[in-house]
């Protein structure tokens, strides 16, 4: 809900924007698992660190526009820092926040 409010994304668009995301991510998690450091695991999902930019490459192979793209990159974001908050890392994920992206690919 706080990704599409702040990127002004309908909640039912964002949420098809996503399984669409969660769809080209998936075809590529072993991709994600050699190049990427993975910084949580749990029987639903995988979450890695990527470099700056990643998204708007995503953005561009799957035609998102760039509210759309910046609303699935915020949404993944707030994984990221709810799993901190869960397991005690939220400064960690934080700090590697400014200077990475968050991908989380679904299981």
């Amino acid at each position: 809900m706080l990704a599409s409010a702040k990127a002004s994304v309908d909640p039912g668009t964002l949420s098809d924007l996503l399984s669409r995301v969660q769809a080209h991510l998936a075809d590529r998690v072993d991709t994600y698992r050699r190049e990427f450091e993975r910084v949580a695991e749990s029987d639903e999902r995988e979450v890695f660190l990527v470099p700056t930019g990643h998204w708007e490459t995503i953005g561009d192979r799957l035609d998102l526009t760039d509210r759309e793209r910046k609303a699935v990159a915020r949404t993944h974001a707030e994984q990221l820092r709810r799993i901190g908050s869960d397991t005690d890392r939220d400064e960690e994920f934080e700090t590697a926040l400014e200077i990475r992206e968050a991908v989380v690919v679904g299981r």
